[in-house]
């Protein structure tokens, strides 16, 4: 794996020593930043499920003033760091949580924290994108700038919803295997 474009492009970063953990082929994190270029200068960036780091990194390469990492292993957390390390990105531009999505969405939600242009959400396979995607809808402002974008890589064969709440999609990429669905707020 490596950094495709930006400030840190070719940087190779680590991947994961297990093969329960499936990070975005490079391809796919091309063709996501090549839909999202036009957004990504000084956004705030969250990385749901974030595993190796790749797209956050990916996302501050390429001008992303802040991002946020949460995963909920504390391995995938250090690794996080291991990759961020060699950059020499200033501290006040990443945080490295670790914590389950939902809770980490509540508890954000609540301090009445600066809210996310870009939330990237990428679950196992395995695990329903539902219930996260629908606790950003209804925290409303908390969460998700009026202009932001929620995507989440899911499994071809799981078909998600065209709406949540006030989230609708409005755009599908489909690459091999994984599918991204982007939603925004609907006005």
């Amino acid at each position: 794996m490596r950094v495709i474009a930006g400030k840190y492009r070719g940087r190779k970063l680590k991947s994961p020593p297990s093969a329960q953990t499936r990070p975005t082929s490079d391809r796919l994190r091309e063709t996501l930043f090549n839909v999202l270029a036009p957004r990504i200068a000084g956004a705030r960036f969250l990385d749901l499920c974030a595993g190796t780091g790749a797209v956050g990194i990916e996302a501050l390469s390429r001008g992303a003033e802040h991002a946020t990492f949460v995963d909920q292993s504390r391995q995938m957390c250090a690794l996080i760091e291991t990759n961020l390390d060699p950059l020499s990105i200033d501290e006040n531009e990443v945080e490295v949580v670790t914590a389950e999505a939902s809770e980490y969405l509540r508890r954000y939600a609540k301090r009445g924290n600066p809210t996310f242009d870009l939330i990237y959400f990428d679950p196992p396979y395995a695990v329903d994108p539902y219930g996260i995607v629908n606790l950003v809808s209804d925290t409303g402002g908390q969460l998700l700038t009026e202009d932001g974008l929620v995507i989440v890589e899911h499994h071809k064969k799981k078909e998600l919803a065209d709406g949540f709440g006030r989230l609708r999609r409005y755009r599908i990429l489909k690459q091999g295997d994984s599918v991204l669905s982007f939603y925004r707020i609907e006005t």
